[in-house]
């Protein structure tokens, strides 16, 4: 019956498809003559990928990767960094409230629990629930890139990175200088429990500080806002500092560390129709220290560790919080040894990782489990347009025992401007406390859980000139004792089950077409078309007559389209199209828009977000927002 009525959602969407595409192509080919949201593909191709192990440039990366950067970044029309990964193709964010109040994070088809999050390296994974992955403390303004490493990932970045990685690198300043935001916007939609209007506001200060051997970025922020339908207002702060010490010109020692506390109305969140009155107050602290230190030439050594707090405060009904309350706090500490050896024609990466993790929670119990990774990788280059990287992770963890996890990539310019990339890697996800232990009138726990295993193949192609960047690929995943919430019927609990395998294929392409370069426009004008593709089609192996709540649940089609423009160096626009086509759902579109105005100290700006006032949902029965207007401005200031 489930398949029956996903096929029929299909046809009737794809029937519309095609004239969408027809249509947003148009529309972006009419901006294009009023409206550079990318770096230039030299500067992409020096970036150094941020990986905790092996470093090297964009250029030599023969992984799916993608780079948002510090440019893009404050172009886009988001108030918050879980905002930003909307725009990702192969990216499924889910959000059940704006301003990154509650989101899950999906890649290529993934539920919540099988991508990893990272700042600087710092696994974000939380023991109780990947609800909580994106819980940020990253204000915008301290971000430089987003790295997004789409397929399993155990060679690169360990356990739980199943589907894929992002890892927020935060910025280096190289001026001192103090920072300040503030906006407000609204839907003008009136509450009609109060006869408020549905409004928001938010503001960020900052000081970076920056000396001949360290940089230092601290800044603070407030977002608030009475909602957008009953029961969803949310109030959150946020701390954030990060610094870098050149203690020697052989070693650095670097720490990054950030609080937030994030209260909101979870209506319908969890638990609907019963949850109505639901609030969640959700708290993360982390800190993380870590050395480096040059022992001779082309050998380093890497030691780090790091902290991770969370707690949750679940009230079933906000007026009455002895019917049901829910208070889980974990506990996550990591120690970690990176070393790298340059070698004549190559690189040589080994080291551990050890992390303990705990709970304690008056719902799920009280719990510890510790895990050491250990992991040795080699990168070769047989010339500087062939090199092969390959490597292993071996796991041991206290409650599933030692498995090991080898991956192998490959990456041939065969000619300047054309590349070929192919991997092959596999990946891990261990049950999260909520899988195991998790008892409520919905929802029950399987204590007999295993680990989710993956294997991943990816080929794809890219070519590069002064104008142009595409880059297209496909990918197959089998996931191995996928964990899904399963049951027997509709009246029946949810349960998590080790439910057989599920096999994923997945076909990209992306195109960057900078019309500037290629019609030699004015240095008063430039112009800049992005669109990127992605189709993806998941089915389970030998399934069984039971309801699945997330095996059946990815996006099928997604279609991200972006138009820049850059005006005297003054005039910024930014429009943005997202079409996307869920397996269990119907389609929708969404277009969102930012113009902005940039002086010598800073910028004023506007955002429009979904300005077709689409009526959408992206978890369950959520209505998402509708059409929401909101003003603002940044000054950043020299010292």
């Amino acid at each position: 019956m489930v398949e029956q009525t996903i096929h029929s959602r299909r046809n009737n969407s794809l029937r519309t498809m095609n004239n969408k595409i027809v249509l947003i192509g148009f529309f972006l080919i009419l901006l294009a003559s009023t409206s550079f949201a990318q770096e230039l593909t030299k500067e992409l191709d020096s970036i150094t990928i941020r990986e905790n192990r092996l470093s090297y440039s964009f250029r030599d990366n023969n992984r799916n990767v993608y780079l948002l950067t510090r440019t893009q970044i404050e172009r886009l029309p988001v108030k918050s960094a879980t905002e930003l990964l909307s725009y990702i193709s192969g990216v499924d964010l889910r959000q059940r409230g704006p301003s990154g109040v509650q989101a899950d994070i999906g890649i290529d088809g993934s539920n919540f629990d099988q991508v990893l999050v990272l700042v600087n390296g710092i696994k974000l994974s939380d023991p109780q629930t990947g609800h909580h992955m994106l819980n940020l403390m990253v204000p915008l303004q301290a971000i430089e890139r987003i790295e997004v490493l789409r397929g399993a990932a155990a060679k690169i970045y360990g356990v739980n990175a199943l589907a894929g990685a992002i890892n927020i690198i935060t910025r280096k300043p190289e001026h001192n200088e103090v920072f300040m935001q503030t906006f407000a916007g609204s839907s003008f939609q009136n509450d009609t429990s109060t006869g408020k209007t549905y409004a928001n506001y938010g503001i960020q200060v900052g000081a970076a500080l920056a000396g001949k051997n360290q940089a230092h970025n601290i800044s603070l922020s407030q977002d608030q806002g009475n909602g957008y339908r009953y029961n969803t207002a949310y109030n959150i702060q946020r701390i954030f500092y990060n610094n870098q010490i050149e203690i020697s010109p052989t070693q650095t020692l670097a720490f990054t560390g950030g609080y937030i506390q994030n209260k909101f109305g979870a209506s319908l969140f969890y638990a609907a129709p019963g949850d109505m009155e639901s609030e969640e107050t959700v708290q993360t602290a982390l800190a993380g220290i870590k050395y480096t230190i040059a022992l001779r030439p082309g050998i380093k050594l890497s030691p780090g560790i790091s902290y991770r707090y969370n707690k949750d405060d679940y009230i079933y009904i906000r007026q009455n919080p002895g019917v049901y309350r829910n208070i889980h706090e974990t506990g996550v500490v990591t120690g970690e040894l990176h070393s790298s050896f340059d070698l004549k024609k190559g690189k040589l990466g080994a080291g551990i990782e050890v992390r303990q993790e705990q709970i304690v929670s008056n719902g799920l119990g009280k719990h510890q489990r510790n895990n050491v990774g250990m992991y040795a990788e080699y990168k070769h280059w047989f010339s500087p347009y062939l090199n092969i990287g390959m490597g292993v992770f071996a796991n041991s963890n206290s409650d599933y025992g030692f498995q090991a996890f080898p991956g192998i990539d490959l990456g041939y310019h065969f000619t300047k401007h054309w590349k070929l990339f192919a991997s092959a890697s596999t990946g891990q996800r261990l049950p999260t406390y909520t899988d195991l232990y998790y008892v409520g009138p919905g929802n029950i726990g399987n204590a007999q859980l295993k680990p989710e295993t993956a294997t991943f193949t990816e080929a794809g192609v890219t070519y590069k000139n002064e104008t142009w960047e595409v880059q297209t690929s496909v990918m197959y995943k089998q996931t191995q004792g996928f964990i899904d919430w399963v049951k027997e019927n509709d009246m029946a609990p949810w349960q998590p089950l080790n439910f057989q395998d599920v096999q994923t294929t997945a076909a990209t392409l992306r195109a960057t077409w900078d019309l500037s370069r290629q019609y030699a426009f004015s240095d008063h004008l430039k112009l800049q078309l992005q669109a990127a593709y992605t189709y993806l089609d998941a089915s389970l192996q030998k399934p069984e007559e039971k309801i699945s709540k997330y095996a059946i649940d990815a996006l099928r089609h997604q279609l991200i389209t972006t138009a820049s423009a850059v005006l005297y160096q003054k005039f910024h626009i930014q429009w943005h199209t997202r079409y996307q086509y869920r397996m269990s759902a119907s389609d929708y579109t969404l277009m969102d828009a930012r113009f902005s105005w940039k002086f010598k100290k800073g910028d004023v700006y506007a955002d429009i977000n979904n300005l077709l006032d689409t009526q959408y949902k992206e978890v369950g029965v959520i209505p998402m927002p509708g059409r929401w207007v909101t003003l603002g401005v940044r000054l950043q200031i020299g010292l």
